[in-house]
């Protein structure tokens, strides 16, 4: 399983060469199993430039969205394959107890924000919830669960039955704990992210940052760290890098990262930069 990073960023990227070294591009990331299969993790601006990429005789696109946010689905009108004629997309968000996942979209991708409908689209475009049970896709298995963030959001677990990854890109697991972490059986994300490989997770903020910011959905270096030693993850990619981080503050903050996480090999996520499992 390979996972390649487009856009490693959270709301609007910050102008000029401070964004060179992680890239400038909102959320979205790339995995492709073993058998070729391509699932999509969320449709930030990063989606364009992997949609160019796509080779032309790709059948098949699955693109998991964790939440409806724009620096997650912006991407999508500009994501080249979905105007390709006879593409299988397959579309997957967090559901809704009031609207379902085609009527949140239609918002966005619908005039006078967008001037293609989601109907208008050349691909033979399916719309589902998030799949709360492993779900095969292709030769990948997906897991999805609610996790803290504003609004309905998702985190996924994806595995190809010898490796596994979770991406839970925006949470917030310490709203409300007071102490964290705490068992592992309420702790928001932990049954996605128990025992993986690879987890990329939101490290926002420095401790001090996020103290101002509490309820906003996001976590700090000492909280992601925390995480990922109760998950038990392998691999620690910090991920939704705050705009106004130039490199240099980014580097400092995936080391203060790191330092919390002894036994973890921690990174940064940088845009352009590709994991094999």
């Amino acid at each position: 399983m390979k996972v390649t990073f487009w856009g490693t960023r959270g709301s609007i990227a910050a102008a000029g060469p401070s964004t060179q070294g992680y890239g400038g591009n909102t959320s979205c990331v790339q995995v492709v199993g073993r058998d070729g299969t391509c699932a999509i993790l969320d449709a930030g601006t990063g989606i364009r430039a992997l949609g160019f990429e796509l080779p032309a005789d790709v059948k098949r696109v699955d693109i998991l969205l964790t939440h409806f946010h724009m620096d997650h689905i912006q991407g999508l009108g500009f994501f080249e394959p979905l105007f390709r004629p006879g593409l299988e997309a397959h579309l997957w968000g967090p559901p809704s107890a009031t609207l379902d996942v085609r009527t949140r979209l239609s918002r966005y991708l619908s005039p006078p924000l967008f001037p293609v409908r989601l109907r208008d689209l050349a691909s033979r475009l399916e719309l589902h919830d998030s799949p709360d049970e492993p779900t095969p896709v292709g030769g990948l298995e997906v897991t999805a669960a609610s996790v803290i963030h504003p609004g309905p959001t998702v985190g996924y677990r994806i595995s190809d039955g010898v490796s596994s990854m979770a991406y839970i890109p925006d949470h917030e697991p310490a709203l409300g704990a007071s102490d964290f972490p705490g068992p592992a059986a309420w702790t928001s994300g932990h049954g996605l992210a128990a025992g993986v490989d690879l987890l990329v997770h939101d490290a926002q903020y420095f401790a001090d940052e996020r103290a101002a910011r509490v309820g906003w959905g996001h976590s700090s270096t000492v909280e992601a760290a925390a995480f990922a030693r109760l998950a038990g993850a392998e691999r620690l990619a910090c991920f939704h890098h705050d705009p106004a981080h130039d490199d240099a503050t980014l580097d400092r903050l995936v080391a203060e990262v790191a330092s919390a996480a002894p036994g973890i090999a921690v990174s940064g996520a940088r845009e352009g930069a590709s994991i094999e499992l």
